[in-house]
Formats: structure tokens, C-alpha cells, sequence
């Protein structure tokens, strides 16, 4: 399904997304399930490992890395980022530091609008932060507030 859906990513963006594929799945840690979520490719704590699941969604894994190819930009959204003050600020520090174009970036969105600039060494090493457990300790603190 996820071959699939890099085959129909649009030419200009597929070689870098499916370089961005690549990157998050070196670099995630143990625990986390790939499968179609939302129309994208997403990296989820299963119903295995998170019985709870998604509370938005109930029976629904919980969601922690989705990745797009949208019509203007490439999309990496990280829930982690949307939690986690110190993640973000370490992130947006290091971004600034080793890309020569400002941030593009919603709550849990990154976007990138020119392949030149994706920073994939970076992205490895966000994604390499949080083990599945510590988005689950992260998630349920969000839940509680």
C-alpha cells in the first residue's frame, strides 16, 4: 500500500519523499507500526503495544509520525513536536543552525516547499527521540490537562 501511494506522489516530489520514508524508517525507534492513516503514510503505537488507542478515534492506533506529498509541499507530522516543549525548541534550534531557509512549520507540521533544503540527517535524529513508550507517557500527560 505504501509503495503505491510513493508511485503516485507527484513526480517533482516522489524522490525526495520516498528519501523521507527512508529516513524515518532507519531511524525510528523499535515498537512503532507503519500503515495507511489519513491518506498518508503514518507510524502508529498499535492497539498491541497502546490498547487505549487514539481517543479521537476510538480502536484507532495511536498516531505519532505521518508523512505527505501534498500538491505544494512535502509534510512531516510529528506529534511529538506538538507535545514536547524541549523537542520543539531543540528542534527548531538545530533547524536553524543547519538550513539556510526559515522554518515552515504548524503545531506538528513541517513543511517543506523546496527539496534542496530538507534537512533528512535532522529528521532522523527527531525521529530517533522518542520511543514509543515516551509518546505514550507524553500522550496521556496532553490527555490529562
Amino acid at each position: 500500500m505504501t509503495h503505491t501511494y510513493i508511485e503516485q506522489v507527484d513526480e517533482k516530489w516522489r524522490e525526495s519523499f520516498a528519501r523521507l520514508v527512508d529516513v524515518v524508517e532507519v531511524n525510528l525507534p523499535e515498537g512503532f507500526e507503519r500503515i495507511m492513516k489519513y491518506d498518508m503514510i503514518s507510524y502508529v503505537v498499535p492497539l498491541s503495544t497502546y490498547p487505549k488507542g487514539y481517543h479521537v478515534t476510538p480502536n484507532t492506533p495511536l498516531p505519532f509520525i505521518s508523512l505527505a506529498a501534498q500538491k505544494r509541499h512535502l509534510a512531516v507530522y510529528h506529534m511529538g513536536l506538538y507535545t514536547d516543549k524541549v523537542l520543539l525548541s531543540w528542534f527548531q534550534e538545530e533547524y536553524a543552525r543547519r538550513v539556510p531557509t526559515k522554518l515552515n512549520m504548524g503545531k506538528s507540521c513541517i513543511r517543506f516547499t523546496n527539496t534542496k533544503n530538507i534537512p533528512y540527517d535532522l529528521i532522523g535524529e527527531l525521529v530517533s527521540n522518542m520511543t514509543p513508550m515516551q509518546w505514550i507517557t507524553k500522550y496521556e500527560g496532553e490527555l490529562a490537562k
